[in-house]
Parts: structure tokens; sequence; C-alpha cells
């Protein structure tokens, strides 16, 4: 056995941000189509009650 302590696992840095980087913008992907339904229902839900708008 060797005296040096367990660091654990050996991360390749430039693969780890490539995994970050992807999952980044599959996150700010979702964040904006969970907006765009947000709006969506806000928008329906203001024409539905405003009794549907200039007509």
């Amino acid at each position: 056995m060797s005296d040096q302590p367990n660091t654990g696992p050996v991360r390749k840095h430039g693969a780890d941000t490539d995994v970050h980087r992807r999952q980044r913008g599959k996150n700010l992907a979702m964040l904006a189509a969970l907006l765009a339904f947000i709006v969506i229902i806000y928008v329906v839900a203001m024409v539905r009650m405003g009794g549907g708008g200039a007509s």
C-alpha cells in the first residue's frame, strides 16, 4: 500500500466543463419553455376574464 492519501477520482477538466455547458444550455432552454408557457396561460386567462378584447 502507498502512504499517499486517497484523493478520489481524477477529473478531466475539459470534458467536465463540456458536460456542464451542455447541461446549462438544456436548463436555459427548459426555463425559456416554461416562461413561454406561463405567459401564454396568463394571456389566455386575461382575455377570457376581459371578455375577449376589442370586439
